[in-house]
């Protein structure tokens, strides 16, 4: 049987999906999973880039505070994230299985959430410690690329959030995608949300804008990030 060469040569361009372990480390009956994992790099950069910043801007957080402020972040983050993902983005499933809502190593984090859930975490933070919104934005919101940078990271291990069928050279076919081949859109967004918008905000950092340019900088530079990768993103279904 004749094989058509321009079909051969569409079968090479695809670039073959990584088949990498969701779990990155087993011991017994406890698993370390690439998302989690990824979520823990996220947490630890942040923590050591708002440390140094808080020294640079001579924002007084000493240690103890510096850990609840961080802490407060990651429970906004976390709490916000996945409510919004369970209420907006499939809610029938989670109240069929609602034990699954705790399942967050599966995936499933929504940034609509996290932000408005961040938000109010540092509005509590502020209002309790007596700091400044505006300059404990600028730190949180300095720091949020390198969450989002390794959260992407992690939905492509998952296998999920990808986008849509393609034949660019770099296509990939991933495992709940279905035959197609499909933009990484996930190292998309990686590279725009996590890596480009840190280099805006550092380079802004630099420059030492009024307090409150960062934060809203990264509100406005994640709005501009997430439009253009909504071109390449596959829908999500379950929104109509």
């Amino acid at each position: 049987m004749a094989i058509d060469p321009v079909t051969l040569l569409a079968g090479l361009a695809r670039l073959p999906y990584p088949d990498i372990d969701p779990v990155f480390f087993r011991l017994g009956p406890l698993a370390l999973r690439w998302y989690g994992l990824m979520y823990l790099f996220g947490l630890g950069g942040a923590y050591w880039l708002i440390k140094a910043r808080a020294a640079q801007k001579q924002i007084p957080l000493n240690p103890q505070q510096l850990s609840d402020l961080v802490v407060f972040a990651a429970f906004g983050v976390f709490i916000g994230g996945r409510l919004g993902y369970v209420l907006f983005y499939n809610l029938p499933f989670y109240i069929d299985n609602p034990l699954k809502i705790f399942a967050v190593w599966e995936g499933g984090m929504s940034f609509h959430g996290g932000l408005l859930g961040v938000c109010v975490a540092l509005v509590l933070f502020c209002q309790r410690r007596g700091f400044s919104m505006a300059s404990i934005g600028d730190l949180a919101a300095g720091a949020a690329p390198i969450g989002l940078g390794f959260g992407r990271m992690g939905n492509f291990i998952n296998g999920e959030l990808f986008g849509r069928a393609t034949n660019v050279d770099w296509c990939m076919v991933f495992p709940q995608g279905g035959p197609d081949c499909r933009h990484p859109s996930q190292l998309y967004e990686a590279g725009l949300e996590g890596l480009v918008l840190f280099l805006l905000l550092t380079i802004i950092n630099r420059l030492k804008a009024p307090p409150g340019t960062i934060f809203w900088t990264f509100i406005s530079g994640y709005g501009v990030a997430r439009f253009f990768v909504e071109f390449f993103r596959e829908p999500d279904s379950h929104l109509g």
